[in-house]
């Protein structure tokens, strides 16, 4: 919820340090979670089986479910699950198409409404991808060069037309011969190699996020016939203005093979039969009430922009608008290797229907306190590094145990100041399984925190799956998992110790020196 990124700002430094400091324990382990001894499932096992949710937690972190393809292998066709929402708003489906002589041909397809059932324009954009080395900003991804051969724009009504060739002959002369409207379903140039200007910088276009990818396969619910590929691709600058200067650090939402995607996924049959002449229309649906109440957690290994992976809890009192938020941060892309926890609690305000983003709910949190675990041997160094009482007791950090830093005003180390207080956005809705999902604002790609109400959010997270209606149990259950990374943080400590310990403290001291 908001507060895993108000920690984004302050905690990316941090969280490279750390992650540089890990040495050889880092190396990825995809495919078998029984290489590594720091499996949270192991633990987690242990807890009463009435506890839905940590159920839910122990799967995501079984990762002999996911495997990842270094490099990925990306030929083929690649469509959206759902209707998607980018920072704006837009209303937006995908369909990309890698071939195997590195060129692709990329459709976006723009709606009016947040359902994905009112095309306005379709981009179709070809060009050539290289695949690079594997990042080292975000691990477990794979660094990318794409160069733009051609870009066309399709309207799909004589209105969208009308407005875009407006649009585009202010900031692009020339691009509508004679000021004459464009006409709908009929192709236009906003870009090719022969063109004197780029008239895509109109729309704020970019492709920059093939510059990051990542290709994860699973078999659900481990049947073998039943194989489903996910690329995900760059994020996208919560800013409009800053995508074309943007590099990525983080994820989108991610795309599905058209071959091997989830059988339940109406809208990736839809999209797969679609092509600019005939954009995809997606059913119909009713906007879902936002219901705060029950618990609710991640599906997958979250990332954050600048190397931030998380899993959250998040419980909802609806009775007194209270809420209650454990953020289990991690060192590597699938969640195996904990270096912070955080829970926090707070109030939040009722909702109030957005009318800048469709679908949407406006809410407003505060955060009052909170409580920070270090889970490895880095991270207990580097809180005892700082001076001061302003991140719990002075040099008092140990591996395992909590603190309480409501009375330090939050944690300077983490860059985290209480009270604190975030305009956030939200909205629900139902998967193919019958199962509802949250989604909360997107983090904005600057660092910063959404805490005045023009930097609220127009575009979402990655959702978070109710598992349980009922908030009771909730204390109770976060302190298991707690004790559950303890534990398996402990078993972890002999690796930890080492050259890269020694690095991050001088790292650390390096960086107060020079600040």
């Amino acid at each position: 919820m908001s507060f895993s990124a108000f920690l984004g700002t302050h905690v990316s430094l941090f969280l490279i340090i750390i992650i540089n400091g890990i040495g050889e324990c880092t190396l990825l382990h995809y495919a078998d979670s029984r290489s590594n001894p720091l499996s949270l499932e192991k633990n987690v096992g242990r807890l009463p089986k009435d506890f839905q949710c940590h159920h839910m937690l122990k799967h995501l972190h079984n990762g002999a479910r996911i495997t990842v393809q270094m490099p990925p292998n990306i030929e083929g066709h690649w469509v959206s699950t759902s209707c998607e929402v980018r920072p704006g708003p837009e209303f937006i489906t995908r369909l990309y198409k890698f071939y195997n002589n590195h060129t692709f041909k990329a459709y976006q397809f723009y709606y009016k409404d947040n359902h994905c059932t009112t095309p306005t324009y379709t981009l179709v954009i070809r060009g050539k991808l290289r695949l690079r080395q594997a990042s080292w900003i975000i691990r477990g991804g794979t660094e990318a060069d794409y160069q733009l051969h051609r870009i066309q724009i399709i309207c799909h009504s004589e209105l969208v037309a009308k407005e875009m060739s407006q649009r585009l002959n202010r900031s692009c002369r020339g691009v509508v011969g004679g000021g004459v409207s464009w006409e709908p379903n009929v192709s236009f140039d906003l870009w090719n190699e022969d063109m004197g200007c780029d008239c895509s910088r109109a729309l704020n276009f970019a492709m920059h996020e093939l510059q990051l990818m990542r290709v994860e396969k699973q078999y659900l619910h481990h049947n073998l016939d039943h194989l489903v590929e996910e690329l995900f691709l760059g994020d996208i600058h919560t800013e409009p203005a800053q995508r074309m200067y943007y590099r990525p650090s983080s994820y989108q939402a991610a795309l599905q093979n058209a071959k091997n995607h989830d059988h339940t996924c109406i809208a990736c049959r839809i999209i797969y039969r679609s092509d600019e002449h005939h954009p995809p229309i997606l059913p119909p649906k009713a906007d879902l009430t936002i219901g705060l109440h029950g618990q609710w957690v991640s599906q997958r290994c979250e990332v954050r922009p600048e190397v931030l992976f998380l899993t959250r809890h998040f419980v909802f009192h609806d009775k007194n608008n209270t809420w209650e938020g454990n953020y289990y941060h991690y060192s590597d892309p699938i969640c195996k290797h904990p270096t912070f926890t955080i829970y926090a609690k707070g109030r939040y305000s009722r909702g109030v229907h957005s009318n800048k983003v469709m679908g949407g709910t406006e809410f407003v949190f505060k955060v009052n306190h909170m409580r920070v675990t270090p889970m490895d041997v880095a991270t207990a160094s580097l809180l005892n590094v700082f001076n001061g009482n302003e991140c719990g007791q002075e040099g008092s950090w140990q591996v395992g145990v909590e603190q309480d830093v409501t009375h330090t005003n939050g944690c300077v180390a983490l860059g985290i100041r209480l009270p604190h207080t975030e305009y956030e956005l939200f909205r629900m809705e139902k998967d193919a399984r019958g199962r509802y999902l949250l989604y909360n604002g997107q983090r904005p790609s600057d660092g910063s925190s959404p805490d005045r109400p023009e930097k609220r959010a127009t575009s979402f997270q990655t959702p978070l799956c109710q598992c349980s209606s009922t908030s009771q149990g909730s204390e109770r259950g976060s302190h298991e998992i707690d004790r559950a990374l303890r534990i398996n943080s402990g078993s972890d400590t002999n690796c930890h110790i080492h050259w890269g310990t020694l690095s991050v403290l001088t790292m650390v001291y390096l960086l107060l020196f020079l600040s």
